[in-house]
């Protein structure tokens, strides 16, 4: 029975990946098929930038509005590395699925997830996943339920059964849409405090949000709390992520530690069209093409000949031209020309 609900839900998320929907959306319709197996009263999931895993789109199942400290909280837990099952480390499992009763019970009972963010909603219990295929993660989630009705071991190796199937599809909304190299009426640069609560921005920075937040209202809260977040605890001070914003255009969201005096706790966020290299590597990956075949793609597109590639890359023309080939078939096109159109529409 569970085989067989299994394989009819990898068959439904198939069709979705094609049906031209926003990952938003498509991750709302993935829902409601994972509900009619795994039944619960919220969900709370998310696109993510492969390289990074940082949050880059929040579909919550039914919608509710995310309150700005739920926000704070949730960022910084997940980057804490004290949380059982953060998403980084289901990342990296080969059963990227878990239930939070499954942790050591000493982390349990001092989650701040649990603690602070499910119980005053209600809920106790939660499976959570991190969405992966062919080793990168393309979106993570988690479905929570009231006390006393923990999920059951068949309901978790349902949500695992899928995983595969939510990434590929999550991987194919990133292929169709968006564009790269739309400018702003001035530099967006927005100014927050340690936790990603507001201080100023630019005049375009602060035109930024509002059309983003009238668009989606609260997307962009979660997303500038985890990346202040990630600035924080950065070794670096900055971290970065790429995502499609209100036009529909690929941006890269950058925040970094200021050095200050006044105040040396203070995140600097910045928001700049996506450069042609941001793009193109990330299309590829939705593609499933390989870092090596990437390497050859991003001088092709850039205009290099075969032999100029090849020089580049201390590789044979031939082995270029194998390369190629296999581009050209995971991306769907017959021809230089036809991949440039592709990945630069």
């Amino acid at each position: 029975m569970w085989e067989g609900r299994a394989a009819r839900a990898r068959g439904d998320i198939a069709e979705l990946a094609t049906s031209g929907l926003g990952v938003a959306e498509m991750h709302r319709a993935v829902l409601d098929v994972v509900a009619r197996s795994v039944p619960f009263e919220q969900a709370c999931w998310s696109a993510v930038d492969p390289d990074t895993l940082m949050m880059t789109s929040i579909t919550n199942w039914p919608p509710w509005p995310v309150p700005l400290e739920f926000s704070v909280a949730f960022a910084e837990s997940e980057l804490t590395g004290a949380e059982p099952n953060s998403f980084a480390n289901l990342a990296t499992r080969d059963a990227p699925t878990a239930r939070l009763s499954d942790a050591p019970h000493r982390d349990v009972v001092r989650s701040v997830r649990l603690n602070d963010l499910l119980r005053p909603q209600g809920l106790e219990h939660e499976l959570r996943a991190a969405f992966t295929v062919d080793g990168a993660t393309w979106a993570v989630g988690g479905v929570f339920r009231e006390p006393g009705a923990d999920f059951s071991d068949r309901e978790v190796e349902f949500l695992g059964s899928i995983v595969t199937a939510v990434a590929a599809a999550t991987r194919v909304t990133m292929r169709s849409g968006g564009r790269a190299g739309v400018r702003a009426a001035g530099p967006v640069i927005i100014l927050c405090g340690p936790d990603g609560e507001f201080h100023a921005a630019t005049a375009a920075g602060a035109e930024w949000l509002a059309a983003l937040d009238d668009a989606e209202p609260g997307r962009f809260d979660l997303v500038l709390h985890a990346v202040a977040a990630g600035a924080r605890r950065s070794r670096a001070g900055t971290v970065r992520l790429r995502m499609r914003d209100v036009n529909d255009d690929w941006v890269v969201v950058q925040a970094s530690r200021l050095i200050s005096d006044d105040d040396p706790q203070r995140i600097v966020i910045t928001v700049d069209p996506a450069a042609l290299h941001d793009l193109v590597d990330l299309l590829l990956s939705a593609y499933g093409v390989s870092p090596r075949e990437r390497d050859v793609c991003l001088d092709l597109v850039s205009g290099s000949s075969t032999a100029q590639i090849a020089a580049h890359l201390h590789l044979s023309p031939h082995t270029v031209h194998d390369h190629m080939k296999s581009i050209y078939g995971k991306v769907g096109v017959g021809s230089r020309s036809e991949l440039v159109a592709r990945l630069l529409p």
